[in-house]
């Protein structure tokens, strides 16, 4: 399912900073590095929770299949962000690489034993889970309370905050991606962005419509915001 691409331990960082924590080189902790091909699955849902990981390179898509065959993506998990850590033993959503994504991993166990004595690393921990579960909250809104037009704004924006260099977003996930992040159709997702091109509130840079410029992110917002 994997491919390693750190073979030799005394080139892996073993430093909880390799993971975006605070901390001094502890030998409880080994990381490890592996390669995904696009739309290959990192982990599955209920799967022991066994690691933590962090994407190195390219981006990963966090998903449930619902009982009527449907897919409901509740995050993105792009470069730099951390992703896996659980509350319980069994992993609640299946990962998978957008495109052609590089991860580190650490065993959550190890995590765990750090943190028991490291006040850094346990404030660090308790900082996602909280951070994941405003992540939950807020995408609940969205899903319940905001117009299509509404959502595909606060996607953008949040994209716009996690993905913006020099004035382009170049969005690793395809419309359906959106769509099935945002609780729509592919074709609601395609004229809610072809009505923001018509306002002049983004640009398209490209055939495939991916990068895309914000021209007025002050209307962006006011369209964020419901009524």
């Amino acid at each position: 399912m994997f491919v390693r691409t750190t073979t030799d331990s005394a080139q892996r960082p073993n430093s909880l900073r390799d993971l975006g924590m605070t901390s001094q080189t502890n030998p409880l902790v080994s990381l490890s590095e592996f390669s995904y091909k696009k739309g290959t699955e990192v982990y599955g849902e209920k799967e022991p929770a066994e690691y933590v990981y962090q994407v190195k390179y390219g981006a990963v898509r966090s998903y449930k299949l619902l009982s009527d065959g449907r897919r409901q993506i509740g995050a993105f998990h792009l470069r730099g962000d951390i992703f896996g850590l659980e509350n319980g033993s069994e992993h609640r959503f299946t990962a998978e690489a957008i495109v052609d994504t590089t991860v580190r991993l650490v065993k959550r166990q190890s995590l765990e034993l750090v943190a028991e004595s490291d006040a850094a690393v346990a404030k660090n921990l308790l900082s996602m889970t909280t951070n994941n579960l405003q992540h939950a909250e807020d995408h609940m809104l969205l899903l319940g309370r905001k117009t299509s037009l509404e959502r595909v704004a606060a996607f953008l924006l949040e994209m716009d905050k996690r993905l913006t260099a020099a004035g382009v977003m170049a969005l690793p996930m395809s419309r359906r991606d959106i769509a099935d992040y945002l609780g729509l159709t592919l074709e609601t997702v395609s004229r809610a962005l072809s009505r923001l091109h018509e306002l002049g509130v983004i640009g398209f840079i490209g055939n495939t419509q991916r990068q895309i410029v914000l021209l007025d992110r002050h209307e962006l917002a006011v369209l964020d915001r419901p009524a």
